[in-house]
C-alpha cells in the first residue's frame, strides 16, 4: 500500500494514466518485482464512513483483478464521485475495462 505523498506527487506527475467515469488509474515503473496500490479519494466524496466504505470496495475490486495489475508496476486509483451509488459488478466492470488499457 503506498501511502508516502512523495510517491503519489511523483506518479500522478510523471506516470500514464488512464481514466473512465469511476476511476482515473496511473501507473509507473518501481525498481521492486512487487506492484504496489494507493487509493486516493476527495472529502468532496462524502463523510469518513462514505469514503471507507468505497475504499474497502476499491479494495476488494484489487484484490479480486490481481491479475490484471502488471508486477513491477505502483498504482494510484483515484475515486471519482460517480462511484457513490453504483453495485459493486458495475464497479468491478469499469476497473477492468480500464486496466486492460494499459496493456
Amino acid at each position: 500500500m503506498i501511502k508516502d505523498q512523495n510517491i503519489f506527487n511523483t506518479l500522478i506527475n510523471k506516470g500514464n494514466y488512464k481514466k473512465n467515469k469511476y476511476f482515473v488509474i496511473y501507473n509507473l515503473t518501481n525498481d521492486s518485482d512487487k506492484t504496489n496500490y494507493g487509493i486516493a479519494i476527495s472529502k468532496k466524496y462524502g463523510n469518513a464512513v462514505e469514503r471507507n466504505t468505497i475504499k474497502r470496495k476499491v479494495r476488494a475490486l484489487i484484490d479480486n483483478n490481481r491479475n490484471l495489475f502488471q508486477k513491477g508496476f505502483n498504482y494510484i486509483i483515484m475515486i471519482r464521485k460517480d462511484c457513490k451509488n453504483t453495485d459493486y459488478s458495475k464497479l468491478n466492470e469499469a476497473m477492468i475495462a480500464v486496466m486492460k488499457e494499459f496493456r
